[in-house]
C-alpha cells in the first residue's frame, strides 16, 4: 500500500541498522522513483543491501567542513533529507534544508562529533535539553519547509502512544472529554486524569543463544555508537510539579523552558524501577532521551509558574548482552570496548516490549505499547530486528506526515496528529496492547533493609530511583 506520493529527490544520510531497515519500508509505502534516492554514509556497511535494492550508494563522511559542499547539490526545493547519521549536527542540517527548501527528518538531535562528551562543556551544555532548546530556536511564525525532529521509536512513536493511552484511560475511568486538539487541551486532560509520572518503559528480551557476548565487546540490538553516546550524557528527566524531593546530584538549567532537570552522572549509571506487562517489575537505565523533555514540556500548564507537569523519563532494560556490555563499559570508566557487534541475523528469540507507563491516575498504572517479536519483525520487513522495526516504521510515518504537511517548519512528535502516525505504524508493531496494573515502586520495599522512601506518595522520583 502506498501511503503518499513523492516526486522529489531523497538523500539518506547514514546507512547503519536503521537506514538499512528503513529503505525497504520507504520503497514499499512511498510512491517515488528509486533512481532519485541516494545514500550518503561514512562507511561501506550496508552496501550489499543498497545494491540489492538498486539504490545509489556513496561513501563520504559528512563533517562540519564539508556538509554544505556535499549536500547542497543533492538537495533543492521539494527534496527530502532523511538524517539517520551519528556525529553530524542535526541543527546545521535543518538550517541547510531550510535554505535549500528541502524537507527533513531525524530520529534524534545529534551534535557534531564529540559534542556529547566534550569535557570543556558543562553537563547542562551537553544535555539533550540544550540541544532541543537550540533546535526549537529555529521555529518561527512564517511557513518553512517541514523538519520533523526526533521521530524514531523513542523519541517519536512513544509520544503518540502517550496520547492514545490518555484517551483510553479517560474512556475507562468515565472522564467525559472532547477529543483534545490543542496543546493546552492535552495538558488539561493529563491534569484532569491526575497523571503524575510517565515512563517510556522498555524491556528487550532478544537473545542470541549461539553467540554470547565476549570480553571487550559491546553487543546491542541497535546502534552501539548511539547507545554509548546517549548513555555517556547526563541522565535527564522531565521534572513534575508534584515532586517534593530534588535529587542531591540533580541540576537545573538556567535557560530555556525549564521542563527538565539533569543528574550529574552518566545516564548509563542511573537505574530506575519500572514495569511492563510481559516482564513485570524491572530495573532500567535512565538514559537521556528528548521525549523526556518534550513530553513534559508539552503537557505543562500554568502562566508564569507551573501549575501542572508530569515527571517523564526513560526506563530502559536493553537485551541482556547489552546490559553486560554497559556493565563492562562503566567498569572501564566509560571507555568503549575495542569491538562492537550489532545483533541481527544471530538473534534466536525474544521481543522488544516498548511502551509508555502512565501512573498516578484513578486506576494506578497503565502501560500502552508494542510487543514485537523477532520472528514477526523478520516476516514483516527484511533487514530489521524487533528493536529496529519499531524505529524504522516510525521514521517512515514521520516522513509521510512531512510530505503531506510540507510547510510546517520545525515540528516535534508531540505536535503531530497521533492518529495518522499510529495508522501507518500499527501494522508493523506486533501486538499493540494496553494493560492496567496495581504496581508501584514501593512494592516489596524495605523487606530486608530500611530505605529512604516516601510512603505518602508512591509516585515520587526518589521512590523509582535505585540507589
Amino acid at each position: 500500500m502506498k501511503h503518499t506520493q513523492f516526486s522529489g529527490r531523497l538523500v539518506m544520510l547514514g546507512f547503519g541498522s536503521i537506514g538499512q531497515g528503513s529503505l525497504p519500508l520507504i520503497l514499499r509505502h512511498i510512491d517515488m522513483d528509486p533512481n532519485l534516492i541516494t545514500i550518503v554514509t561514512a562507511e561501506n556497511r550496508g552496501k550489499e543491501i543498497a545494491d540489492e535494492l538498486g539504490i545509489k550508494f556513496t561513501v563520504l563522511p559528512i563533517t562540519k567542513e564539508n556538509y554544505k559542499t556535499v549536500l547542497s547539490p543533492m538537495l533543492g526545493k521539494g527534496d527530502f533529507l532523511l538524517n539517520l547519521s551519528v556525529d553530524v549536527s542535526s541543527i546545521a542540517l535543518v538550517e541547510l534544508c531550510r535554505e535549500l527548501g528541502a524537507l527533513y527528518l531525524d530520529t534524534c538531535i545529534e551534535p557534531w562529533v564529540g559534542g556529547y562528551t566534550d569535557p570543556d562543556a558543562t553537563p547542562s551544555e551537553r544535555s539533550n535539553y540544550a540541544l532541543r532548546e537550540t533546535m526549537l530556536a529555529l521555529k518561527n511564525d512564517t511557513p518553512a519547509p517541514t523538519a520533523v525532529i526526533t521521530h524514531g521509536a523513542n523519541p517519536g512513536l512513544v509520544s503518540h502512544f502517550v496520547k492514545k493511552a490518555m484517551m483510553n484511560i479517560a474512556n475507562d475511568t468515565g472522564v467525559k472529554t472532547p477529543h483534545p486538539e490543542t496543546r493546552e487541551q492535552w495538558g488539561q486532560l493529563a491534569e484532569k486524569l491526575a497523571i503524575k509520572v510517565i515512563h517510556v518503559a522498555e524491556r528487550d528480551t532478544q537473545v542470541s543463544a549461539n553467540r554470547p557476548k565476549q570480553v571487550d565487546e559491546f553487543v546491542n540490538t541497535w546502534s552501539i555508537d548511539g547507545f554509548i553516546s546517549e548513555g555517556s550524557q547526563p541522565g535527564e528527566l522531565g521534572w513534575g510539579s508534584h515532586e517534593k524531593h530534588f535529587p542531591a546530584d540533580g541540576g537545573r538549567h538556567d535557560f530555556g523552558c525549564g521542563s527538565a532537570i539533569y543528574l550529574n552522572r552518566p545516564g548509563a549509571s542511573v537505574r530506575v524501577r519500572s514495569w511492563t506487562p510481559n516482564e513485570g517489575p524491572f530495573h532500567g537505565f535512565l538514559i537521556t532521551h528528548s521525549e523526556a523533555i518534550s513530553i513534559a514540556d508539552y503537557f505543562t500548564l500554568g502562566d508564569g509558574s507551573v501549575r501542572y507537569r508530569p515527571t517523564v523519563h526513560y526506563s530502559y532494560h536493553p537485551c541482556d548482552d547489552a546490559v553486560l556490555s554497559v556493565h563492562e563499559f562503566a567498569g572501564k570508566n566509560f571507555t568503549q570496548q575495542s569491538r562492537q557487534r550489532l545483533m541481527m541475523d544471530e538473534i534466536t528469540s525474544g521481543i522488544d516490549e516498548l511502551g509508555v507507563l502512565l501512573m498516578g491516575h484513578e486506576k494506578g498504572a497503565y502501560w500502552y505499547g508494542s510487543q514485537l517479536s523477532i520472528d514477526e519483525a523478520r516476516k514483516l520487513v527484511p533487514f530489521n530486528n524487533a528493536t529496529g522495526l519499531q524505529v524504522t516504521v516510525a521514521a517512515l510515518a514521520g516522513m509521510i506526515w512531512a510530505i503531506e504537511n510540507p510547510n510546517a517548519g520545525v515540528v516535534e512528535p508531540d505536535e503531530i496528529d497521533y492518529r495518522r502516525i499510529l495508522e501507518i505504524c500499527e501494522p508493523y508493531l506486533g501486538p499493540v496492547i494496553g494493560a492496567y496494573s496495581d504496581w508501584t515502586p514501593l512494592l516489596e520495599r524495605e523487606r530486608l533493609f530500611p530505605e529512604d522512601i516516601d510512603r505518602d506518595d508512591p509516585w515520587q522520583f526518589k521512590n523509582f530511583r535505585v540507589v
